[in-house]
């Protein structure tokens, strides 16, 4: 026997509407916070959004450094793709060149009818005088296989450039899609920072801009000078007249804006600034943290002098110049200037003397 099911009581109409409004503002309140388990975003204090925006901070100059990497070889990699394509128009011009020649020699053995040597020989009425014209076309005819063979070298040599322009080619796209990623993680994380940074007062944003006070350090020139005040009032003799120059240039640009990917000389980022100091007393250095760590001889934090490269956190993403008495001059975040600070603001990573 089939089972008898008693049936469902019908909602009314009105019932089914109030029910569906119902889950509906539910549905509101947990989207929006108002039954206090939603998703909407907790109330930081000063302290966190300070904690949050250097993490970002971080994160976007990691970002920037792979960038002015990638940067440089695509740069590199555009001068390679030059000289390639110039020598592979060179090669052409030699290879019209050779064509012509051949040409040249086509329309001759044209001209000359194509008769048999022999039958030439016994037609002349100076078989002497053919002979020596005979012994001519023999050399014309050497002189034609060469020609062949110019032709045929110039044609694998400009196969051989385009091969190689096109592999360049594809390396140059590939280095240009990883500088739009880069830059799009940069921007990304600049931008939560400052979304975070708005969400203070303009008071609170000026104690994070601060720091800890010592950014307000002397801006005293040391231009001409080989020596810096050192701990306990000592003199500490930089290493070199050109690594006093460096730092002379940097203490020049006390104030300058931080802008990632900049390399002066009104604007910095952190390798940026290094880098432009030390071309201005003569030394080159690589562009990005990573490079400029090896570009030197590796000293201690005990052998600190002036004009040394302070490196920090593990991926080495953050790069200043020792000044002496424990402090840098760097290019902190697009939230300050170029500025003077403590050494042991950041967790220290190592040091490179230059020169």
């Amino acid at each position: 026997m089939a089972a008898h099911r008693k049936p469902r009581p019908r909602s009314a109409p009105g019932t089914r509407a109030r029910t569906a409004a119902t889950i509906a503002l539910a549905g509101a309140a947990t989207a929006t916070g108002l039954d206090g388990t939603g998703h909407a975003e907790p109330q930081l204090t000063p302290g966190q959004v300070r904690a949050k925006v250097d993490q970002l901070y971080q994160e976007a100059e990691v970002a920037t450094e792979k960038y002015n990497g990638v940067k440089e070889q695509t740069r590199a990699a555009q001068k390679r793709l030059g000289s390639l394509q110039d020598e592979a128009a060179r090669k052409e011009d030699r290879l019209n060149s050779a064509r012509d020649a051949l040409g040249s020699y086509a329309a001759a053995q044209y001209r000359d009818g194509g008769l048999d040597p022999a039958l030439r020989l016994v037609l002349s009425d100076d078989p002497d005088r053919y002979l020596d014209g005979a012994a001519f076309a023999e050399r014309a005819g050497d002189r034609q296989a060469a020609a062949v063979t110019r032709v045929r070298r110039e044609l694998r040599e400009i196969e051989q450039l385009r091969g190689a322009a096109r592999v360049e080619l594809n390396s140059l796209q590939s280095r240009r899609a990883e500088l739009k990623r880069h830059k799009k993680t940069i921007t990304g994380k600049l931008d939560e920072a400052r979304r975070l940074l708005s969400r203070l007062t303009a008071e609170e944003r000026a104690r994070l801009a601060e720091g800890d006070g010592t950014d307000r350090a002397s801006r005293a020139s040391v231009a001409g000078r080989d020596t810096l005040q050192a701990p306990g009032s000592a003199m500490t003799t930089a290493p070199s007249s050109r690594a006093a120059a460096a730092v002379s240039y940097a203490y020049q640009k006390l104030g300058s804006p931080y802008v990632w990917g900049a390399t002066g000389p009104n604007a910095f980022d952190c390798s940026g600034l290094t880098q432009a100091a030390y071309r201005s007393a003569g030394v080159a250095l690589p562009r990005t943290t990573y490079a400029q760590i090896d570009a030197g001889r590796r000293v201690s934090r005990a052998e600190l002098a002036p004009g040394d490269l302070v490196f920090f956190y593990s991926g080495i993403s953050h790069v200043g110049l020792y000044v002496g008495n424990g402090q840098m001059i760097h290019a902190p975040n697009p939230s300050a200037p170029v500025r003077l600070a403590p050494i042991d603001q950041m967790p220290f990573a190592g040091a490179t003397r230059v020169v």
